[in-house]
């Protein structure tokens, strides 16, 4: 394992001291907003102030809130407490009756990803745009290798990224192994600020890894304390259940679901964490879709092993029924993988969230409109995989798990955001309101409502799974990087205004593996010294 302190370079809380004497002051400016899915032409980046302050809301953190007033100065949190006074040109907002909240991560999207003969609808700046009227501040999408190169799929994601308009930090996919790739691996931890790595069980063919490489990009991503993720679904049995319903003349979305039940899923799940205890190397297990891989972590938890399960939006809101939708243009719109599963499967995961098996939410966020989505009107195998959520993740949370009594108000900021920070090693940088932290933050008014609809929504795709949903727990400010993005509506954003976050190696869930370790030499009682027989 590599010593920790090689990477000491890296900082996920900047050392910032303000001492708030005297507030310079700012005007308060009007939000102008998209209209008709345009973005605007204006190229002011929210208000221009680089002075806010949130005065009367209750300011939540994962484990403690208050009511408190919020001050920020050029981009960072500069003071939390009561009756903070400041001059009449400071930029006021009032979050009386209100929750000021950390600004959402979400740990798993696909911007601008090309996939499946397709390259998805939202780029970096639309799918970002979305995701700050929907109260997400960051997000983490998954780097794809190019022709198994890190360094160059690394570089083509920065040219992906470079209109941005919020912050965002990397994933790095691992679709091949050779000692280049082993060698590459710690280059993009070292110098490049990724400090997790994902493997796919699934998708025969193309992105699909077997055992030994399992094992082996286990091994590395522990030396490197880097976090191994998986996409746990049984790849030989999906290409043989897909078979299957060809054979049975099933070639509709519906085929999609059944070709991929749980048990395949179930099976991938357990198989990852049984590699992960034999290597001793935390795992990651992302878009936990059904009972089976839930209850495959939450067993490992109860034995002590370091698993983390992310569900995703689509899992614990919708069911299957809608893949039997006798138009295909609505069914394919629910097509994704592992498949939204029959209900039931929600509540559980909805249950396991409440409880802790799972810990923290993402949004898999991978859109295709519908003239993609008909590349497989005749075959559901060429259906491009994925849905959207990156806009609606945080209001349905709130009105699935919150307004139902399931969870808390700070477990609500643990879920969305805190924990994501934590895992990914950039708290309290981010996910917390906390003096010196970046002024990433939301006003959520718990008493209003909101719908869904495709089209209000700012995604670039013409579909919305979750449309006509209504609920409670309205997103009425989103404030990035100090800057007023969304209000009243209305979204003012600046292309290339976001910036990639690196993300150091070894977050809190390495932490007694080494000593882990030790206690394992030490159990073995081996090697066994013998003595040769005398003859």
């Amino acid at each position: 394992m590599l010593p920790r302190t090689m990477f000491k370079h890296f900082s996920p809380f900047p050392c910032v001291f303000l001492v708030l004497s005297t507030f310079l002051v700012s005007g308060s400016h009007q939000i102008s907003g998209f209209g008709d899915f345009g973005y605007g032409d204006s190229t002011d980046f929210g208000l221009s102030s680089s002075k806010l302050l949130i005065k009367g809301g209750t300011v939540v953190n994962a484990h403690h809130k208050e009511v408190a007033d919020v001050y920020i100065e050029d981009g960072i949190i500069a003071s939390i407490r009561s009756n903070i006074k400041v001059s009449d040109d400071v930029t006021v907002i009032d979050a009386t009756g209100k929750y000021v909240m950390p600004g959402g991560i979400d740990p798993h999207t696909h911007l601008a990803m090309e996939f499946m003969g397709s390259e998805t609808i939202d780029d970096f700046f639309s799918g970002q745009a979305a995701a700050l009227a929907g109260g997400t501040t960051m997000h983490i999408d998954f780097v794809l290798p190019v022709n198994g190169n890190l360094t160059a799929g690394f570089e083509k994601y920065l040219r992906k990224a470079k209109n941005s308009c919020m912050d965002y930090g990397f994933h790095m996919a691992i679709t091949k192994w050779d000692e280049n790739v082993s060698k590459e691996m710690e280059i993009m931890v070292r110098d490049k600020g990724i400090n997790s790595f994902k493997f796919f069980m699934a998708y025969k063919g193309s992105f699909m890894v077997n055992d030994e490489l399992l094992l082996q990009g286990f091994e590395r991503c522990k030396a490197l304390g880097a976090l191994a993720m998986v996409h746990a679904e049984n790849g030989d049995g999906v290409a043989a259940g897909q078979k299957r319903m060809i054979d049975l003349g099933i070639t509709g979305p519906e085929g999609h679901a059944l070709s991929r039940p749980p048990v395949l899923e179930g099976e991938a799940t357990a198989r990852a964490i049984r590699l992960a205890r034999f290597v001793n190397s935390p795992l990651y297990v992302v878009h936990v879709m059904s009972i089976d891989a839930m209850e495959e972590i939450a067993k490992a938890q109860k034995e002590g092993q370091r698993v983390i399960g992310e569900p995703v939006v689509s899992g614990l809101i919708l069911n299957d029924s809608w893949l039997w939708h006798p138009d295909f243009t609505i069914a394919a719109m629910y097509v994704m993988s592992p498949p939204i599963r029959k209900s039931g499967h929600d509540k559980a995961l909805q249950a396991a969230l409440s409880t802790g098996v799972l810990q923290l939410v993402g949004t898999d966020h991978c859109t295709f409109n519908m003239e993609q989505k008909s590349l497989g009107l005749e075959d559901f195998r060429k259906i491009p995989n994925g849905v959207n959520g990156m806009e609606e993740r945080m209001p349905l949370v709130w009105d699935t798990m919150v307004e139902s009594g399931q969870i808390s108000v700070t477990d609500f900021v643990r879920i969305t955001s805190t924990e994501c920070a934590r895992v990914f090693n950039i708290y309290p940088r981010k996910g917390a309101i906390l003096v010196g932290s970046d002024a990433d933050i939301i006003i959520l008014n718990p008493n209003a409502t909101f719908e869904i609809t495709k089209d209000s929504h700012h995604s670039r795709t013409d579909t919305n799974v979750y449309e006509g949903r209504k609920g409670k727990g309205k997103i009425e400010v989103t404030i990035s990087r100090g800057k007023v993005v969304w209000e009243n509506g209305k979204l003012k954003v600046e292309a290339g205004a976001g910036r990639y976050i690196k993300m150091p190696p070894f977050s809190y869930v390495f932490d007694g593996i080494e000593k882990a370790d030790s206690a394992y030499l030490s159990s073995l009682h081996a090697p066994v010294h013998r003595h040769r027989a005398s003859t």
